[in-house]
């Protein structure tokens, strides 16, 4: 059978008066202009209520919350952070208590290992690659690899053994250096590492038994990190792998151990949403306690931001 050509009977439709209906954008939420003049603080306050300022926001007063309470913040750093030049940035919020551990990758290391020895890092890979001189800087690999070497032998995960070395040897740009401040400020550094995938491990001197043994202390110190997070915040800033997959595994420890991760908040800023970091830092965590959040923005903008957002905040209470 078909159907006929007829018009739907709108005559019986039912309506309602809009200011009865639950809206998801209102007045009050939206932004405010800039007052020149006023500074980053109520730059902030003028944002929109709404979607990702309104978790901009949340994420800021998290942060703020957790260094008073004694919470801890936690932050997962990606080397891509490193080499667009946030090392500074990330110091500051370390002396001024926003950092209670760091937690990074092996490329990270060598990004801001090379800075504090040359104040430069990133080669280009497109041109060293050819003639078979990527990876090669003699310092990297020798004095690197030396220093893993030399601190796992003495009892210390790989984040202690860099900071130890350089605290040791203070190289010219040493004050640039995140794991040279680190080790001046006693904050925690854990290094997590694939091997094969840094540059270190192509050189002679690399140990595959001290980067093994360093990288698993280094974890089980980044798990009795994650397991202090109870009101407080750990934040993954560009790493789409490697850190993802260690937070997910020490939340599971801890949570075997007993802890409940009351009032967790978790971040996940880059400027591309992966699955991983979504899933293994946003999502499952947060899933029976706690709140996660996605933050997507270039780290050389968003970090910063963030990190004035929290002075502000923290002075202006």
């Amino acid at each position: 059978m078909s159907f006929p050509y007829e018009e739907f009977d709108l005559s019986g439709v039912t309506t309602y008066p809009l200011k009865s209906r639950a809206s998801k954008a209102r007045a009050e939420d939206f932004g405010r202009p800039h007052e020149p003049g006023t500074g980053i603080g109520p730059f902030v306050d003028a944002l929109p209520n709404i979607l990702a300022a309104a978790d901009f926001k949340t994420v800021v007063r998290a942060m703020v919350d957790a260094k008073r309470a004694g919470g801890g913040v936690l932050w997962g750093l990606g080397a891509h952070v490193i080499k667009t030049g946030l090392g500074p940035v990330v110091i500051d919020l370390m002396e001024r208590g926003f950092v209670s551990a760091i937690a990074t990758n092996g490329a990270a290391v060598i990004h801001d290992f090379e800075i504090a020895l040359v104040g430069a890092t990133s080669e280009d890979v497109d041109e060293a690659l050819g003639p078979g001189r990527f990876g090669m800087a003699d310092e990297t690999g020798r004095l690197l690899n030396g220093a893993i070497v030399a601190g796992v032998g003495a009892g210390l995960g790989l984040g202690q053994s860099v900071g130890r070395f350089l605290s040791a040897k203070q190289p010219q740009f040493a004050r640039a250096s995140l794991l040279a401040a680190a080790a001046r400020l006693d904050v925690p550094v854990t290094v997590h590492v694939a091997i094969g995938t840094d540059i270190i491990h192509m050189h002679p001197a690399a140990s595959g038994a001290a980067i093994g043994e360093g990288s698993l202390r280094d974890f089980r110190y980044f798990v009795s990190n994650v397991a202090r997070l109870e009101h407080g915040v750990y934040l993954n800033c560009g790493s789409a792998v490697i850190l993802p997959e260690v937070f997910l595994k020490a939340v599971a420890l801890a949570r075997n151990r007993g802890v409940a991760f009351a009032g967790l908040t978790t971040v996940n800023l880059d400027f591309v949403r992966t699955y991983r970091a979504l899933t293994n830092v946003v999502a499952r965590p947060t899933a029976v306690s706690g709140r996660g959040y996605s933050i997507v923005g270039h780290h050389e903008i968003m970090i910063p931001l963030l990190a004035a957002a929290v002075i502000e905040l923290d002075r202006s209470l």
